[in-house]
């Protein structure tokens, strides 16, 4: 590679994926795109159909927060597809199940007191990132050690679930014990888009609630064409008095107007910039591999 003079490195994904020639302007271009963010930005790209793959500092461990959402979901609707748990199942909710947090459900139901179904859980959680769903749905699996567990099953090793919300806004550092690579997340996504985690109804179910996303409208959609169909999963932590942001991440699975699909991963870790900064930087990066891979 040193005679191509190339100035970053190109990480083949642990699915065997081989990397072009033609991959490597994305990947000069991700890293120039980087750099307003004042971030370690970890960065994986994979055409679901024709396995071009692209990978910036893919293998680093970076902060989840809640992009650790959609590993849970898929727990929860492997359980719902071994028949442990069912969608229309109705969880009772307390007040003590709702405290003070990011939470559309308990601005809903702010006394608790009321029994809501897993489907419904699943859909305040993933598509509108919902703290106390998350914890809840973590409660009813037994706790992150149902996710890990999974996880290993799916032959992952490099997403660590160890932490509920509730524990990472107790302590600022908590928030650290979640973390995944890019790589890992990426081929997480390969294989729930191409059926290898979920059945079929449960894909279809989980797509739809990933395509629904509520949050984080200017960081992977910000600057794609308005139509574009993009399921993803946003996270984001807190700036501490430093000025440090943790996390600023956006993953998903990006539908080309070629008829292809795109998943891509990307993490703005320990981050200085301000939040409209490290925003764009997403948008750009996403918008940067949408352009190529449509091109094709």
């Amino acid at each position: 590679m040193s005679k191509l003079n190339i100035t970053i490195t190109l990480i083949t994904l642990t699915f065997c994926i081989n990397i072009t020639a033609a991959q490597i302007p994305l990947g000069e271009t991700i890293k120039r795109l980087s750099a307003p963010a004042k971030a370690t930005v970890g960065v994986a790209v994979l055409s679901l159909e024709g396995r071009e793959a692209v990978s910036i500092n893919g293998n680093k461990h970076l902060v989840m927060q809640s992009v650790m959402k959609f590993p849970i979901a898929i727990t929860v609707l492997h359980q719902v597809d071994i028949g442990k748990l069912k969608l229309d199942q109705s969880i009772t909710i307390t007040k003590a199940d709702l405290p003070p947090t990011y939470s559309p459900l308990r601005d809903k139901y702010p006394e608790g007191g009321v029994s809501v179904p897993i489907s419904e859980l699943l859909s305040y959680m993933v598509s509108q990132s919902d703290n106390n769903a998350c914890d809840i749905l973590l409660r009813v699996l037994g706790g992150t050690v149902a996710v890990r567990n999974y996880l290993k099953a799916l032959n992952i090793n490099d997403i660590a679930v160890n932490a509920s919300e509730s524990e990472m806004a107790a302590a600022w550092q908590v928030q650290y014990n979640n973390w995944c690579t890019p790589n890992a997340m990426v081929n997480l996504l390969d294989k729930f888009y191409h059926g290898k985690t979920l059945s079929k109804n449960g894909t279809a179910f989980l797509m739809r609630l990933l395509a629904a996303t509520s949050t984080g409208p200017k960081q992977i959609k910000g600057l794609l064409p308005a139509a574009t169909i993009v399921a993803h999963k946003t996270g984001r932590s807190a700036t501490n008095a430093a000025g440090l942001s943790p996390a600023t991440n956006d993953i998903g699975i990006i539908a080309l107007p070629n008829h292809k699909h795109l998943a891509i991963a990307i993490f703005v870790y320990n981050a200085t910039a301000d939040l409209p900064v490290r925003e764009e930087v997403i948008a750009k990066i996403a918008k940067a591999a949408y352009d190529e891979s449509a091109a094709r």
